[in-house]
């Protein structure tokens, strides 16, 4: 593939993305190859590779001699999502803490603050949320348990979006990030079964939004 053609591939990967958490791609809809050559002004093929990617990963079903269905994720989706999180991040949090060091606590801290500040803007504060979340696994210096959680936090971004988009289009309570420094402070104090505990509160916070 040719570095124009990748390119072009890429611009029409992250617009279908973002157009899914825009609400402009809604779960279930059917979108074919001729819409996108006419919108995005690009020949077929790399905007078939990109469609073809994305079906991929799952966020897109093709549906042959139909076109592309955008996968609908369901709030049953999202639970099983979160419980993989917890156990995901409260096992290799088990397994580091005691090990966590004054730099990544600092780190932590500085996302956290960064969490708070962006509380009032929803897509902001989840990528800030996002950072958090990886930063605190990494510290048990798993690659392959981080790839995983990206992942995870990928596809929930897509399902909150299909839930929610009208209501936080319209109407957007802040999130109460208490969880986050009660966590760190239950770290730096050794109380595993604490930080357990606020990180288990945190995700049921998102499961209720």
């Amino acid at each position: 593939m040719t570095k124009g053609k990748s390119s072009l591939k890429s611009i029409v990967y992250q617009e279908m993305l973002d157009g899914i958490i825009r609400g402009e791609y809604k779960g279930n809809q059917i979108i074919n190859e001729h819409e996108l050559v006419t919108k995005f002004g690009f020949s077929k093929a790399p905007i078939r590779e990109a469609l073809i990617a994305l079906c991929n990963e799952g966020v897109l079903r093709n549906i042959p001699r139909y076109g592309y269905e955008v996968v609908r994720l369901t709030s049953e989706d999202a639970a099983e999502i979160l419980h993989f999180r917890f156990i995901l991040e409260s096992g290799m949090l088990r397994e580091c803490y005691q090990k966590i060091t004054a730099t990544q606590l600092a780190e932590l801290m500085r996302l956290d603050e960064l969490c708070n500040a962006s509380a009032d803007d929803l897509w902001v504060h989840w990528e800030h949320n996002t950072n958090f979340h990886v930063c605190l696994l990494s510290c048990a210096g798993n690659t392959y348990a981080v790839s995983q959680l990206k992942r995870s936090m990928s596809i929930l971004k897509r399902a909150y979006a299909q839930f929610y988009w009208d209501k936080w289009n319209k109407e957007y309570t802040p999130l109460d990030m208490r969880y986050h420094s009660h966590i760190l402070t239950c770290i730096r104090n050794n109380d595993i079964s604490g930080a357990v505990e606020n990180l288990r509160l945190d995700l049921a916070e998102f499961r209720s939004i």
